[in-house]
C-alpha cells in the first residue's frame, strides 16, 4: 500500500511558525511518527512525503497519483479555503485514490474564512484540531478504509 502525504504552504515553517497554535513539531517529525505508525500497522505500508508553496505543483502531485498511490493524506493548509483546482484535482482522482484531509489547528475555532473548506468535500474524512498527531489518525483512517 502506497500513500502520498501532501503538505501545502508555509507548512515548511513548522515548528517555529506560530507554536501555539500549529505546535512546535516539524514536519520531518511528523514524518517521522507516521513511518512508525506505518511499520506498526503493517509491513508493505509506504508513505511519499511531500511539501510546496506551489498551488501548481499541488495539483500536478495529485493529478499524477492514479495508477502509483493506493491514497493520499493532505494538508492543503491556506489553499483549503481557496483553491477550487484542488478540489477538482482530488475530485478526478477521488475514485481510485481516495483522500483524507488534515489540518493541525481546529479550523473551526479560528477566524471565520477558516471556517469553509473547498476541498474537504473530495476527501472521505477530514481531521482537525490535533497537532502532528493528526496525520497519524489520518493514516490509521486512511489505511482501514483502503483493507475493507
Amino acid at each position: 500500500m502506497k500513500i502520498l502525504v501532501l503538505n501545502g504552504p508555509n507548512l515548511n515553517l513548522l515548528g517555529t511558525r506560530e507554536p501555539e497554535i500549529y505546535g512546535y513539531e516539524t514536519l520531518a517529525d511528523i514524518e517521522t511518527e507516521m513511518n512508525a505508525c506505518a511499520t506498526q500497522l503493517a509491513d508493505d505500508i509506504e508513505i511519499e512525503f511531500l511539501q510546496s508553496n506551489s498551488e501548481a505543483e499541488l495539483i500536478t502531485w495529485i493529478g499524477a497519483t492514479r495508477g502509483k498511490y493506493d491514497g493520499i493524506i493532505i494538508n492543503p493548509a491556506a489553499l483549503t479555503h481557496t483553491s477550487l483546482g484542488l478540489y477538482d484535482a482530488l475530485k478526478a482522482v477521488a475514485d481510485a485514490v481516495p483522500a483524507v484531509e488534515v489540518h493541525l489547528s481546529n479550523t473551526h475555532a479560528r477566524e471565520e474564512i477558516r471556517h469553509k473548506s473547498l476541498t474537504a468535500p473530495a476527501c472521505i474524512g477530514q481531521l482537525m484540531g490535533f497537532q502532528g498527531f493528526g496525520y497519524t489518525l489520518a493514516l490509521r483512517a486512511l489505511v482501514k478504509k483502503l483493507s475493507d
